[in-house]
């Protein structure tokens, strides 16, 4: 069975099986089919000559957004708590019982302000200067 590539819609292509074939579709030997498209070895990236024909080129090294981490990492941990402070501003709304104390809930919202000012903070984007939740709150979270 013949195996044909098009470069315009990235995609392989068996004569036999898909009845019409794109205008820019070139065959490719099964060995060339199977070492770039069926099989490639990790860390290459599939990329075309000037006739069309695939071939593997070593991946681009990706450089980690180390900010868009740790804002994606305080904006979890901000959704992670906002719970306690709505059910608290809930409890007292109604006059029920509050379940924190009103230090707690203090301690509360200087967390979530600290983690609000996480990323103009010049230790950021460095994990180990995080903001720390009160002792208290840990095994809520988590």
């Amino acid at each position: 069975m013949k195996r044909f590539y098009s470069q315009t819609t990235q995609t392989s292509y068996l004569q036999g099986l898909h009845a019409v074939l794109p205008d820019d579709a070139v065959e490719i030997p099964d060995a060339l089919y199977l070492a770039v498209i069926g099989n490639p070895p990790s860390g290459k990236i599939r990329v075309h000559d000037e006739h069309g024909l695939p071939h593997l080129v070593d991946a681009p090294m990706v450089v980690p957004d180390l900010m868009g981490q740790e804002r994606e990492w305080r904006d979890a941990e901000l959704s992670a708590v906002v719970w306690l402070r709505e059910r608290h501003r809930d409890q007292l709304e109604i006059e029920a019982p509050t379940t924190l104390k009103e230090e707690q809930f203090k301690e509360l919202l200087v967390y979530m302000q600290a983690l609000r000012e996480w990323p103009q903070s010049p230790d950021f984007p460095v994990p180990s200067f995080r903001p720390r939740p009160p002792a208290w709150m840990v095994d809520l979270v988590e």
